[in-house]
Protein backbone atom coordinates (compact mmCIF):
# COMPACT_ATOMS: atom_id res chain seq x y z
CA UNK A 1 0.00 0.00 0.00
CA UNK A 2 2.40 2.72 0.85
CA UNK A 3 4.29 2.51 -2.71
CA UNK A 4 1.04 3.29 -4.43
CA UNK A 5 1.46 7.03 -2.15
CA UNK A 6 5.37 7.04 -4.30
CA UNK A 7 6.21 8.16 -7.74
CA UNK A 8 6.05 4.74 -9.86
CA UNK A 9 10.14 4.74 -10.78
CA UNK A 10 10.76 5.28 -7.21
CA UNK A 11 14.62 4.22 -7.25
CA UNK A 12 14.80 7.18 -10.19
CA UNK A 13 13.15 10.03 -8.45
CA UNK A 14 14.77 12.57 -6.57
CA UNK A 15 12.51 13.19 -4.21
CA UNK A 16 13.26 15.95 -0.95
CA UNK A 17 10.86 16.62 1.49
CA UNK A 18 10.24 17.51 5.55
CA UNK A 19 9.39 16.03 8.31
CA UNK A 20 8.60 15.97 11.95
CA UNK A 21 11.14 14.32 13.99
CA UNK A 22 9.58 13.66 17.56
CA UNK A 23 12.00 13.64 20.91
CA UNK A 24 14.61 13.80 21.59
CA UNK A 25 15.48 15.50 17.48
CA UNK A 26 11.63 17.63 18.59
CA UNK A 27 11.67 19.54 14.94
CA UNK A 28 11.66 19.36 11.21
CA UNK A 29 14.30 18.06 9.03
CA UNK A 30 14.84 18.02 5.52
CA UNK A 31 15.13 14.47 4.37
CA UNK A 32 15.88 13.13 0.88
CA UNK A 33 14.97 9.16 -0.51
CA UNK A 34 17.56 7.41 -2.05
CA UNK A 35 16.74 3.93 -3.53
CA UNK A 36 13.61 3.18 -0.84
CA UNK A 37 15.15 4.54 2.13
CA UNK A 38 14.59 8.07 3.72
CA UNK A 39 18.02 10.61 4.90
CA UNK A 40 17.94 13.50 6.93
CA UNK A 41 19.99 15.82 5.02
CA UNK A 42 19.62 18.57 7.48
CA UNK A 43 23.22 19.20 8.89
CA UNK A 44 23.59 20.32 4.96
CA UNK A 45 20.42 22.38 3.78
CA UNK A 46 18.18 23.66 7.16
CA UNK A 47 15.92 24.21 5.04
CA UNK A 48 13.98 23.36 1.54
CA UNK A 49 14.32 26.51 0.25
CA UNK A 50 17.95 27.00 0.85
CA UNK A 51 18.51 23.11 -1.15
CA UNK A 52 16.10 25.02 -3.79
CA UNK A 53 18.67 28.20 -4.45
CA UNK A 54 22.03 25.66 -4.44
CA UNK A 55 23.10 25.23 -8.12
CA UNK A 56 24.13 21.55 -6.89
CA UNK A 57 20.83 21.19 -5.72
CA UNK A 58 20.78 17.61 -7.66
CA UNK A 59 23.66 16.38 -5.86
CA UNK A 60 23.10 17.46 -3.05
CA UNK A 61 19.79 15.17 -3.27
CA UNK A 62 21.99 12.13 -4.60
CA UNK A 63 25.66 12.38 -2.16
CA UNK A 64 24.77 14.77 0.85
CA UNK A 65 25.55 12.67 4.36
CA UNK A 66 22.64 11.57 5.58
CA UNK A 67 20.83 9.70 8.88
CA UNK A 68 19.60 7.16 7.83
CA UNK A 69 15.28 7.18 9.04
CA UNK A 70 14.83 4.10 7.93
CA UNK A 71 12.39 2.83 4.45
CA UNK A 72 10.08 5.44 2.90
CA UNK A 73 7.19 3.36 3.36
CA UNK A 74 7.26 3.26 6.90
CA UNK A 75 7.90 6.98 6.82
CA UNK A 76 4.16 6.81 4.71
CA UNK A 77 2.21 4.56 6.92
CA UNK A 78 3.42 6.65 10.00
CA UNK A 79 1.95 9.42 8.13
CA UNK A 80 -1.50 8.19 7.88
CA UNK A 81 -1.42 6.94 11.44
CA UNK A 82 -2.47 10.01 13.52
CA UNK A 83 -2.06 7.71 16.43
CA UNK A 84 1.34 7.56 16.28
CA UNK A 85 4.08 9.82 17.95
CA UNK A 86 6.69 8.09 14.99
CA UNK A 87 8.64 10.46 12.66
CA UNK A 88 5.75 11.83 10.03
CA UNK A 89 5.81 14.15 6.78
CA UNK A 90 5.07 17.42 6.05
CA UNK A 91 4.75 19.99 3.72
CA UNK A 92 7.65 19.34 1.73
CA UNK A 93 7.62 23.77 1.47
CA UNK A 94 8.61 25.90 4.39
CA UNK A 95 9.97 29.69 4.09
CA UNK A 96 8.55 29.46 0.67
CA UNK A 97 5.69 31.78 -0.18
CA UNK A 98 2.77 29.87 -1.13
CA UNK A 99 0.98 31.20 -4.56
CA UNK A 100 -1.68 29.95 -7.13
CA UNK A 101 -2.96 30.45 -10.26
CA UNK A 102 -6.65 30.36 -10.79
CA UNK A 103 -9.13 29.90 -13.54
CA UNK A 104 -6.27 28.28 -15.84
CA UNK A 105 -8.14 25.33 -17.95
CA UNK A 106 -11.64 26.40 -19.52
CA UNK A 107 -14.04 24.03 -17.35
CA UNK A 108 -12.88 25.54 -14.25
CA UNK A 109 -13.48 28.82 -15.91
CA UNK A 110 -17.13 28.13 -16.90
CA UNK A 111 -17.63 26.63 -12.91
CA UNK A 112 -16.14 30.18 -11.89
CA UNK A 113 -18.32 31.88 -14.21
CA UNK A 114 -21.07 29.64 -12.54
CA UNK A 115 -20.14 30.34 -9.13
CA UNK A 116 -20.77 34.13 -9.31
CA UNK A 117 -23.91 34.21 -11.39
CA UNK A 118 -25.58 31.80 -8.69
CA UNK A 119 -24.42 33.88 -6.27
CA UNK A 120 -22.76 31.45 -4.21
CA UNK A 121 -26.43 29.29 -4.03
CA UNK A 122 -25.50 25.53 -4.98
CA UNK A 123 -29.24 24.70 -5.87
CA UNK A 124 -28.56 27.23 -8.54
CA UNK A 125 -26.05 25.78 -9.67
CA UNK A 126 -27.54 23.67 -12.80
CA UNK A 127 -29.64 25.92 -14.31
CA UNK A 128 -27.38 28.63 -14.41
CA UNK A 129 -24.51 25.96 -16.08
CA UNK A 130 -27.20 25.31 -18.68
CA UNK A 131 -27.81 28.95 -18.99
CA UNK A 132 -24.33 30.28 -19.39
CA UNK A 133 -23.09 27.23 -21.76
CA UNK A 134 -26.01 27.88 -24.25
CA UNK A 135 -24.99 31.73 -24.40
CA UNK A 136 -20.95 31.85 -24.44
CA UNK A 137 -21.82 29.18 -27.76
CA UNK A 138 -17.69 28.18 -27.71
CA UNK A 139 -15.31 25.90 -26.81
CA UNK A 140 -13.16 27.96 -24.79
CA UNK A 141 -10.55 25.07 -24.31
CA UNK A 142 -9.75 26.11 -28.32
CA UNK A 143 -8.83 29.50 -27.25
CA UNK A 144 -5.39 31.49 -26.70
CA UNK A 145 -5.67 33.49 -23.82
CA UNK A 146 -5.11 37.35 -24.49
CA UNK A 147 -5.15 36.30 -28.63
CA UNK A 148 -7.42 38.09 -31.14
CA UNK A 149 -9.61 35.88 -30.83
CA UNK A 150 -10.52 35.95 -27.32
CA UNK A 151 -10.46 39.90 -27.53
CA UNK A 152 -13.35 39.25 -30.47
CA UNK A 153 -15.15 36.71 -27.94
CA UNK A 154 -14.58 39.50 -24.69
CA UNK A 155 -16.63 41.68 -27.24
CA UNK A 156 -19.30 39.90 -27.96
CA UNK A 157 -19.69 38.14 -24.20
CA UNK A 158 -19.38 42.11 -23.33
CA UNK A 159 -22.73 42.88 -26.01
CA UNK A 160 -24.95 40.12 -24.38
CA UNK A 161 -23.92 41.25 -20.83
CA UNK A 162 -22.26 37.90 -19.91
CA UNK A 163 -18.92 39.44 -19.84
CA UNK A 164 -17.60 38.28 -15.78
CA UNK A 165 -14.59 39.09 -13.91
CA UNK A 166 -13.27 35.17 -14.39
CA UNK A 167 -13.50 35.42 -17.75
CA UNK A 168 -11.18 38.41 -17.91
CA UNK A 169 -8.52 36.43 -16.22
CA UNK A 170 -9.43 32.92 -17.82
CA UNK A 171 -9.25 34.43 -21.42
CA UNK A 172 -7.22 37.84 -20.96
CA UNK A 173 -4.10 38.53 -21.26
CA UNK A 174 -3.30 38.35 -17.55
CA UNK A 175 -3.05 35.37 -15.07
CA UNK A 176 -4.89 35.27 -12.00
CA UNK A 177 -2.28 34.56 -9.53
CA UNK A 178 -3.11 35.27 -6.06
CA UNK A 179 -1.56 34.28 -2.03
CA UNK A 180 -2.83 30.93 -1.42
CA UNK A 181 -1.47 30.63 2.34
CA UNK A 182 1.17 31.84 4.46
CA UNK A 183 4.80 30.27 4.11
CA UNK A 184 4.88 27.38 7.10
CA UNK A 185 1.45 26.58 7.07
CA UNK A 186 0.53 24.31 4.57
CA UNK A 187 -0.31 20.51 5.75
CA UNK A 188 1.05 17.67 4.41
CA UNK A 189 0.32 14.06 3.81
CA UNK A 190 -1.48 12.33 5.39
CA UNK A 191 -3.04 15.11 7.88
CA UNK A 192 -6.00 16.74 8.02
CA UNK A 193 -7.73 19.62 5.91
CA UNK A 194 -9.87 22.55 6.89
CA UNK A 195 -13.19 24.23 6.19
CA UNK A 196 -14.59 26.81 7.42
CA UNK A 197 -17.32 26.29 9.01
CA UNK A 198 -19.58 28.19 7.35
CA UNK A 199 -19.24 27.36 3.90
CA UNK A 200 -21.70 24.39 2.58
CA UNK A 201 -20.41 24.27 -0.98
CA UNK A 202 -17.39 23.23 -1.10
CA UNK A 203 -14.56 20.77 -3.00
CA UNK A 204 -11.28 19.67 -3.43
CA UNK A 205 -8.99 20.92 -5.75
CA UNK A 206 -5.95 18.74 -7.45
CA UNK A 207 -3.36 20.49 -8.78
CA UNK A 208 0.23 20.45 -9.73
CA UNK A 209 2.69 22.59 -7.57
CA UNK A 210 5.41 24.14 -8.89
CA UNK A 211 8.95 24.65 -6.49
CA UNK A 212 10.53 27.39 -8.10
CA UNK A 213 13.68 29.02 -5.87
CA UNK A 214 14.37 32.71 -5.31
CA UNK A 215 16.02 33.55 -9.05
CA UNK A 216 12.36 32.37 -10.03
CA UNK A 217 14.15 28.97 -11.57
CA UNK A 218 11.74 26.42 -11.74
CA UNK A 219 13.25 23.19 -9.56
CA UNK A 220 11.39 20.40 -9.12
CA UNK A 221 6.96 19.91 -8.32
CA UNK A 222 5.22 18.04 -6.20
CA UNK A 223 1.25 17.95 -5.81
CA UNK A 224 -1.52 19.85 -3.65
CA UNK A 225 -4.78 20.34 -2.89
CA UNK A 226 -6.11 24.22 -3.36
CA UNK A 227 -9.43 23.47 -0.64
CA UNK A 228 -12.07 25.51 -2.47
CA UNK A 229 -15.16 27.59 -0.53
CA UNK A 230 -17.54 27.62 -3.66
CA UNK A 231 -20.28 29.13 -1.70
CA UNK A 232 -18.17 32.29 0.20
CA UNK A 233 -15.94 32.99 -3.32
CA UNK A 234 -19.25 33.14 -5.19
CA UNK A 235 -20.78 35.64 -3.34
CA UNK A 236 -17.91 37.71 -4.25
CA UNK A 237 -14.27 37.28 -5.91
CA UNK A 238 -13.25 40.05 -2.99
CA UNK A 239 -13.71 37.32 -0.41
CA UNK A 240 -10.98 34.97 -2.15
CA UNK A 241 -8.66 35.48 0.70
CA UNK A 242 -11.32 34.01 3.04
CA UNK A 243 -12.11 31.61 0.74
CA UNK A 244 -8.98 30.09 0.03
CA UNK A 245 -6.89 31.02 3.58
CA UNK A 246 -7.75 28.91 6.68
CA UNK A 247 -6.10 26.65 8.87
CA UNK A 248 -5.64 23.68 7.25
CA UNK A 249 -6.91 24.73 3.56
CA UNK A 250 -3.52 24.38 1.74
CA UNK A 251 -2.20 20.32 1.29
CA UNK A 252 1.21 19.94 -0.64
CA UNK A 253 3.09 16.79 -0.74
CA UNK A 254 4.05 13.92 -0.68
CA UNK A 255 7.82 15.34 -1.53
CA UNK A 256 9.32 17.94 -3.82
CA UNK A 257 10.36 15.51 -7.03
CA UNK A 258 13.70 17.95 -8.26
CA UNK A 259 13.87 18.53 -11.72
CA UNK A 260 16.49 15.99 -13.72
CA UNK A 261 17.19 13.87 -16.71
CA UNK A 262 14.19 11.82 -15.90
CA UNK A 263 12.15 14.54 -14.77
CA UNK A 264 11.64 17.84 -16.70
CA UNK A 265 8.90 20.55 -17.05
CA UNK A 266 7.90 18.63 -20.17
CA UNK A 267 6.67 15.53 -17.77
CA UNK A 268 4.58 18.44 -16.07
CA UNK A 269 3.20 19.44 -18.89
CA UNK A 270 2.27 16.26 -20.11
CA UNK A 271 0.78 14.36 -16.61
CA UNK A 272 -2.94 13.51 -16.10
CA UNK A 273 -3.47 14.48 -12.44
CA UNK A 274 -6.17 11.87 -10.40
CA UNK A 275 -8.94 12.72 -8.12
CA UNK A 276 -10.65 10.09 -6.32
CA UNK A 277 -13.10 11.35 -2.58
CA UNK A 278 -14.59 8.93 -0.68
CA UNK A 279 -16.98 9.95 1.68
CA UNK A 280 -16.71 8.45 5.42
CA UNK A 281 -20.58 8.53 5.95
CA UNK A 282 -22.15 7.85 3.09
CA UNK A 283 -20.05 5.65 1.34
CA UNK A 284 -19.80 8.51 -1.79
CA UNK A 285 -17.18 7.69 -4.28
CA UNK A 286 -15.97 10.59 -6.72
CA UNK A 287 -13.52 9.69 -9.29
CA UNK A 288 -12.04 12.22 -11.82
CA UNK A 289 -8.85 13.66 -13.77
CA UNK A 290 -7.41 16.29 -15.45
CA UNK A 291 -4.78 16.22 -18.00
CA UNK A 292 -2.09 19.47 -17.95
CA UNK A 293 -2.42 19.75 -21.60
CA UNK A 294 -5.63 20.90 -21.32
CA UNK A 295 -4.09 23.75 -19.59
CA UNK A 296 -5.44 27.25 -21.53
CA UNK A 297 -1.35 28.76 -20.11
CA UNK A 298 1.54 26.86 -20.02
CA UNK A 299 3.36 26.59 -16.62
CA UNK A 300 6.65 28.90 -17.89
CA UNK A 301 4.16 31.61 -18.53
CA UNK A 302 2.25 31.26 -15.29
CA UNK A 303 5.81 31.36 -13.31
CA UNK A 304 7.12 34.29 -15.75
CA UNK A 305 3.46 36.17 -14.90
CA UNK A 306 4.19 35.34 -10.82
CA UNK A 307 7.92 35.81 -10.83
CA UNK A 308 10.22 38.77 -12.18
CA UNK A 309 11.14 42.38 -12.62
CA UNK A 310 7.54 42.83 -11.20
CA UNK A 311 7.81 40.48 -8.14
CA UNK A 312 10.32 38.93 -6.42
CA UNK A 313 9.97 36.46 -3.72
CA UNK A 314 13.70 35.77 -1.71
CA UNK A 315 12.68 32.92 -0.18
CA UNK A 316 11.57 31.39 -3.25
CA UNK A 317 7.97 30.10 -3.89
CA UNK A 318 5.59 27.18 -4.48
CA UNK A 319 3.08 27.48 -7.23
CA UNK A 320 -0.34 25.82 -8.07
CA UNK A 321 -1.18 25.64 -11.54
CA UNK A 322 -4.90 25.06 -11.13
CA UNK A 323 -7.20 22.55 -11.94
CA UNK A 324 -9.77 21.60 -14.72
CA UNK A 325 -11.99 19.67 -12.08
CA UNK A 326 -14.14 21.34 -10.00
CA UNK A 327 -16.84 18.02 -8.99
CA UNK A 328 -20.09 18.33 -10.04
CA UNK A 329 -21.71 14.70 -9.38
CA UNK A 330 -24.90 15.59 -7.23
CA UNK A 331 -23.89 14.07 -3.73
CA UNK A 332 -26.91 15.41 -1.49
CA UNK A 333 -29.89 16.26 -3.58
CA UNK A 334 -30.53 15.81 -7.12
CA UNK A 335 -29.00 19.07 -9.28
CA UNK A 336 -27.19 19.90 -6.14
CA UNK A 337 -23.99 18.87 -7.14
CA UNK A 338 -20.90 18.11 -5.04
CA UNK A 339 -20.29 19.06 -1.39
CA UNK A 340 -17.79 17.78 1.01
CA UNK A 341 -18.66 16.11 3.74
CA UNK A 342 -16.60 15.78 6.86
CA UNK A 343 -14.74 12.63 7.23
CA UNK A 344 -13.92 12.79 3.39
CA UNK A 345 -10.73 11.07 2.20
CA UNK A 346 -9.58 12.99 -0.80
CA UNK A 347 -6.52 11.66 -2.85
CA UNK A 348 -4.52 13.45 -5.52
CA UNK A 349 -2.04 11.61 -7.70
CA UNK A 350 0.09 11.59 -10.87
CA UNK A 351 2.39 8.39 -11.47
CA UNK A 352 5.37 10.49 -11.89
CA UNK A 353 4.94 12.24 -8.02
CA UNK A 354 2.83 9.48 -5.84
CA UNK A 355 -0.10 10.80 -4.36
CA UNK A 356 -1.01 13.02 -1.40
CA UNK A 357 -4.37 11.78 0.83
CA UNK A 358 -5.66 13.66 3.77
CA UNK A 359 -9.01 13.87 5.32
CA UNK A 360 -11.59 16.76 5.47
CA UNK A 361 -12.57 18.30 8.85
CA UNK A 362 -13.47 21.88 10.15
CA UNK A 363 -10.75 24.22 10.28
CA UNK A 364 -11.42 25.07 13.79
CA UNK A 365 -11.19 21.14 14.79
CA UNK A 366 -8.57 20.71 13.04
CA UNK A 367 -4.63 21.06 14.88
CA UNK A 368 -4.09 25.08 15.25
CA UNK A 369 -1.29 26.21 13.17
CA UNK A 370 1.52 27.21 15.66
CA UNK A 371 5.06 26.68 14.35
CA UNK A 372 5.70 29.55 12.12
CA UNK A 373 8.77 31.11 10.44
CA UNK A 374 10.17 32.19 14.30
CA UNK A 375 9.60 28.92 15.37
CA UNK A 376 11.26 27.08 12.53
CA UNK A 377 14.98 29.06 13.41
CA UNK A 378 14.67 29.14 17.02
CA UNK A 379 14.46 24.94 16.67
CA UNK A 380 17.30 24.92 14.19
CA UNK A 381 19.26 27.47 16.12
CA UNK A 382 18.82 25.02 19.35
CA UNK A 383 19.77 22.09 17.79
CA UNK A 384 22.58 23.92 15.88
CA UNK A 385 21.29 23.15 12.64
CA UNK A 386 22.42 26.65 11.42
CA UNK A 387 25.62 26.87 12.27
CA UNK A 388 26.84 23.63 10.38
CA UNK A 389 24.17 24.19 7.00
CA UNK A 390 25.20 26.24 4.70
CA UNK A 391 22.41 28.66 4.43
CA UNK A 392 21.98 30.44 1.06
Amino acid sequence: MPRAFLPSDLDEALLIGRVWRPAPIDGPSVVVVRRGEVFDITPTVATTADLFDRDDAVEIARHAPGESLGPVDALIRASLDSSTHATRLLAPCDVQAIKACGVTFAVSLLERVIEEHAGGDASKAQETRSMINELIGADLSKIEPGSEAAGKLKAELERRGAWSQYMEVGIGPDAEVFSKSQPMSSVGFGADVGLYPTSKWNNPEPEIVLAGNSAGTIVGATLGNDVNLRDVEGRSALLLGKAKDNNGSCAIGPFVRLFDGTFTLDTVREASVSLRIEGADDGFVLDGVSHMREISRDPADLVAQTHGAHHQYPDGFMLFLGTMFSPIKDRDTAGGGFTHHLGDVVTISTPSLGAIVNTVRLSTEITPWTFGVRALYRNLAARGMLNGARVS
